[in-house]
């Protein structure tokens, strides 16, 4: 029997699905709570994101299935045992969270933030002209699942859409064209709308600093759901405050809980929320985690290409070309 150790919440019809890959797997599910020590000892396969300083302890783990599409904090050497290999949950959180920049690029630009402060303080007030996504041109820095389905939803509503990738590939139906990081520069000068959907590596670190924020064309908006280390909080604040940008929605900070004398708080046109975009708030999201966690179970058993495998040295997938 393979010893298999669940992290995450699930309902009684995921943890079915799971036992269904094979007669072979025995599960403990700990859902949210801690795995004793002689349980996580013999643990081969692990599906949610266990805390790192923990995952060393399975010395007998073959597979660590994130329920998380970012990596950082499992790829320091040391952290997995010998041989163990890492996938995340690329695919699950395209949905969710595409849904979630729409929300706050509409609230935004709409000035629906005013008026709902508005509402609060009993002002029947006109907070004056707006902007549209029709006719704008929006660039997604990181076209992987997230910012693909953004991309399509932003297209549909009427916006030019490019991308830019790490490797060079053909745009899909919707786009006019993904360029790769060393365009980056050339294409922020030309683009309304940024958004960012980027994991959490040492070539994201900062990759939004003053000087490149000063590249994007005055009164942009930036967007950013990957990780809060893309962008230097003082650049940011600077930018907005400055009329760089005209706006940012911003699901992620550098620092998290972002504390309560941060600046960001009070930046202007800001829209804040708390690394809630995905998560298991859209009940779709954890079905599709689950998912692929089963796909990943069979193909180690079967030992079959596994899907969403990452590479410890850039902390993304695998590229397969």
């Amino acid at each position: 029997m393979k010893q298999v150790v669940t992290v995450l919440p699930l309902a009684e019809e995921y943890r079915e699905l799971l036992q269904s890959v094979s007669p072979e797997l025995e599960f403990y599910h700990a859902g949210p709570g801690e795995v004793p020590d002689e349980i996580l000892k013999k643990a081969e396969i692990i599906v949610g994101n266990l805390a790192p300083e923990r995952v060393g302890m399975a010395q007998n783990l073959q597979l660590l299935q994130l329920n998380s599409a970012g990596a950082d904090g499992y790829l320091e050497p040391g952290i997995l045992p010998p041989g163990a290999r890492l996938c995340n949950a690329t695919g699950a959180y395209g949905l969710a969270i595409s849904e979630h920049m729409l929300g706050m690029l509409l609230m935004l630009i709409k000035k629906l933030d005013l008026y709902r402060e508005n509402q609060r303080h009993h002002q029947w007030k006109d907070e004056g002209s707006v902007t549209s996504i029709y006719g704008s041109r929006t660039l997604i820095v990181g076209m992987g699942d997230i910012g693909t389905e953004f991309g399509r939803k932003m297209h549909a509503l009427g916006s030019t859409v490019a991308g830019v990738r790490r490797h060079k590939t053909a745009p899909p139906e919707f786009a006019e064209a993904v360029y790769t990081m060393e365009e980056l520069d050339a294409q922020l000068e030309k683009a309304d709308i940024v958004a960012c959907s980027l994991p959490g590596t040492k070539e994201t670190y900062h990759l939004f600093v003053e000087k490149r924020l000063r590249r994007m064309k005055r009164g942009a908006i930036l967007i950013n759901v990957g990780r809060g280390s893309l962008i230097r909080t003082e650049a940011l604040i600077d930018a907005l405050n400055s009329g760089q940008l005209s706006g940012a929605c911003i699901d992620v900070t550098e620092q998290e809980p972002l504390p309560a004398d941060s600046p960001l708080w009070d930046a202007p046109n800001l829209i804040l929320t708390p690394h809630i975009s995905g998560y298991f708030h859209l009940e779709e999201t954890r079905r599709r985690i689950v998912n692929i966690a089963a796909e990943n179970i069979r193909a180690l058993l079967d030992g079959t290409e596994l899907r969403n495998e990452v590479d410890f040295q850039t902390g993304y997938r695998k590229f397969r070309g």
